[in-house]
């Protein structure tokens, strides 16, 4: 730009008009052929069938947008305020005439700016002055008047530096446009891939500062400044759209048939801000590995796009765009959400570099970008060790069955955490720590606040037993690893799949079989019945657990998974399913079950013995859960876990090797006899439970004809049945023997445990 040349800051507001809790956000008006065409565009709260036009004034024409109204007025009064009536108060409408030649054959964006300084919007402007061939922007400053008063002057001062002449108008309006009901739109929880936003403290609600709600605003901006621009794309102060095409974005809205392209905006994020700054353009550089989805705008050449055209935030209506036209672009979040921590806007774990950012930042914006540090993975950590990580409560009788087995199956190392026993499992564990067979813990969940289950994961990651492993996985003592290739054992897995370093082992949740009475007898031999293997329902039907190499691709233990993935790794995780299928990069950071698109059974599967016996599910209820200690495990757990639809006896191949681990236990006379004892605290237990009316009641529910019947009917019953319990379920629907496509759900209630 030439030294003589000068590029102006134009000041503008929108006539807000208020009366009777009705908002007019603005009019415009344009004269043609001797008459003032007069567009009044109201707030979407506006009641409009309590507006009443003056006797100058006449509706040619209503539209609504976004629940918006927009009318279209003609006077024959050229020029001074109108007169309408908001309810009974007479009120004056002073029109802005349109601008039109302001931009008129100019690219252009219209924008919107909400908080962003005064530095962003000139280094955003100046970027696609210089690589994109921009001419002029519209934008709307949020800002509440009286504020930011620094803002325009800096603004101002810095258009006369820009590379290239640019028409600016900085619009404003005397009223909030923001939803109402939202906190500032900086806070973390409007930053759309926030995590953790049930726990936070969110402020109260700021319409000033909220995410815009009034989408009319693109049309009034339109009409008002750019109907006869020559392109106008909708992107925002944050955005900056990528380069590396032959046409610029707006000969492309020119070129297009319907006149009209669609953008996609990719969030971008920095890994660390500096400290003492504000985050710039340039400090982000990396995205997230596992987002896909792009947040839609538009670019558009009015000229070319049919007349009927209407612009809203996300799209244009009445035109279609043809997506192979599309134009891509970065949303710097941290401009729009500052915050000192960026872990606060996005999980640092979903976080990579991307090579194109960083060129951007050291080349256009010649910043020294926070990089991520360098972690590498232990991939040559072979076979190994195998561990298992459990915690336990009163699970005396079953311990020896479920050690002895994953013994036999190749696991090498077991490591419990039990608390408030009372059946003689510390005990047992105890001997069997003194015997070398495995590690026992005391679970230390009351001294750091946690529940038990989350306070063993965040001790046994400092174990030595787990950090010796090269194989762990985080499970149940009513869970078996069901390996079905090979001969039945780790070694047979690792062999189909030698790629993979995780397995997700999907449940199939087995019933009691209709066994209602203890004995101490093998689960494995004794229950047989259990869930189809396409069992969507209820939702813990596909929960799975882990195996997974301890090679340093996550920070801890999960209960379902490791948590904390070091994002630097995840192209070198090979994560499959039970049929040694490859999951998608989109499970890796949160999945905790399986989908209609992720199952698997060919190789391996666990089975979830969660009910075992009537008898020991009385036990169960009375001992309460590891996890989720605060819930009953009433009926509805009963209903939901106990399914007993088809015969399933794959494991029973492995019950002689069981039997071998087994034997070696029980000849050790002081395990033997420990083991007898837990089996008649048990039993003792059980007939203590059966003495009292509460649990004499229950259990006759359990072994009753109508659960029974219900625990080989899952397939046909919705979500909403399996979260309100078996009650819902009227006695002529458990009565039938239903055909293979009945079904049955309830309206979403309360949901029972």
């Amino acid at each position: 730009m030439a030294k003589s040349e000068k590029n102006e800051l134009h000041r503008r507001h929108m006539n807000v008009v208020e009366a009777e809790g009705i908002v007019l956000l603005d009019a415009v008006s344009v004269v043609q052929d001797d008459k003032r065409i007069v567009h009044l565009f109201f707030h979407s709260d506006a009641d409009t069938l309590r507006v009443f036009p003056g006797k100058d004034l006449s509706v040619l024409e209503t539209r609504s947008i976004g629940g918006a109204t927009w009318w279209t007025c003609e006077t024959s009064k050229l020029e001074g305020p109108l007169k309408m009536v908001f309810e009974d108060t007479a009120v004056k409408i002073d029109p802005n005439l349109a601008e039109l030649d302001l931009f008129a054959g100019k690219n252009c964006f219209v924008s919107v700016r909400s908080g962003e300084s005064a530095e962003v919007v000139l280094s955003w402007l100046d970027y696609h002055i210089q690589h994109h061939d921009l001419q002029g922007a519209v934008i709307l400053d949020r800002a509440e008047p009286g504020t930011d008063k620094g803002f325009m002057r800096r603004l101002r001062k810095g258009l006369n530096k820009l590379s290239g002449p640019c028409e600016v108008v900085l619009l404003n309006a005397e009223t909030p446009l923001g939803d109402p009901k939202l906190p500032p739109e900086a806070h973390p929880f409007n930053a759309p891939d926030a995590p953790g936003k049930d726990r936070m403290d969110i402020p109260d609600p700021d319409a000033w500062a909220s995410p815009i709600s009034q989408v009319m605003i693109y049309e009034l901006i339109r009409n008002r400044f750019l109907g006869t621009a020559r392109a106008v794309a909708n992107i925002d102060v944050y955005d900056l759209m990528i380069e590396g095409h032959d046409t610029s974005l707006f000969d492309a809205a020119v070129a297009a048939d319907t006149g009209l392209i669609p953008l996609g905006g990719r969030h971008v994020y920095p890994w660390r801000t500096r400290k003492n700054r504000p985050a710039e353009f340039g400090d982000h550089i990396c995205v997230q590995f596992d987002v896909k989805k792009l947040k839609a705008r538009w670019c558009i050449a009015p000229d070319v796009a049919s007349d009927a055209a209407i612009w809203r935030l996300i799209r244009v209506g009445n035109v279609n765009a043809n997506v192979d036209d599309a134009r891509l672009f970065y949303r710097f979040m941290s401009l729009r959400h500052p915050t000192p921590s960026v872990s606060k806007i996005v999980p640092k774990s979903s976080l990579v570099e991307h090579k194109p950012l960083i060129e951007l930042a050291q080349k256009r914006f010649g910043e020294k970008p926070v990089r991520m540090p360098v972690i590498k993975a232990d991939l040559d950590n072979g076979r190994g060790r195998a561990c298992i990580m459990t915690c336990m409560k009163n699970e005396g009788p079953f311990i020896l069955e479920w050690v002895a087995y994953h013994k036999a199956i190749g696991f090498d190392d077991f490591i419990v955490y039990t608390n408030d026993c009372t059946d003689g499992t510390d005990t047992l564990l105890d001997k069997l720590q003194e015997r070398g067979i495995l590690q026992h813990r005391d679970n230390p969940y009351r001294d750091v606040d946690m529940k038990p289950q989350h306070a063993a994961m965040h001790a046994v990651d400092d174990e030595e037993i787990v950090q010796k492993a090269s194989w762990v996985v985080n499970m149940d003592v009513d869970e078996f690893v069901n390996i079905k290739c090979g001969d039945g054992t780790l070694d047979a897995l690792f062999a189909a799949v030698p790629e993979a370093n995780m397995f997700a082992m999907t449940w199939r949740l087995f019933g009691n079989g209709d066994v209602e009475e203890y004995k101490d007898e093998l689960l494995v031999k004794q229950l047989t019945r259990c869930a189809p293997e396409f069992a969507n329902k209820p939702h813990q039907a596909w929960g799975f657990k882990t195996l997974y190499q301890n090679n340093g691709f996550f920070k801890k233990m999960g209960v379902h998974r490791p948590k904390g993935l070091n994002p630097q790794l995840w192209e070198q995780i090979h994560w499959v399913n039970g049929s040694g299928v490859k999951l998608p990069k989109e499970i890796y950071r949160n999945a905790w079950r399986s989908t209609t698109q992720t199952y698997g059974y060919d190789l391996v599967q666990l089975n979830h013995y969660a009910v075992r016996s009537a008898e020991s599910f009385l036990v169960k209820r009375d001992r309460g859960r590891v996890n989720h200690v605060d819930r009953d495990q009433g009926l509805a757990y009963w209903f939901r876990m106990n399914n007993n639809a088809e015969e399933e006896t794959s494991i029973q191949r492995m019950i002689p090797k069981l039997q071998v681990e087994l034997d070696k236990l029980m000849a050790d006379e002081e395990i033997a006899a420990i083991h007898h004892e837990a089996v008649r605290r048990h039993r003792a237990k059980i007939d203590e439970l059966r003495a009292t009316e509460k649990y004499t009641a229950f259990y006759a529910d359990l072994i009753g004809p109508r659960l029974r019947k219900l625990s080989r009917l899952h397939s046909h019953f919705g979500s909403n049945v399996f979260l309100s319990g078996p009650d819902v379920i009227p006695d002529e629907v458990v009565d039938q023997d239903p055909a293979s496509d009945f079904f049955f759900t309830v309206e979403k209630g309360e949901t029972n445990h």
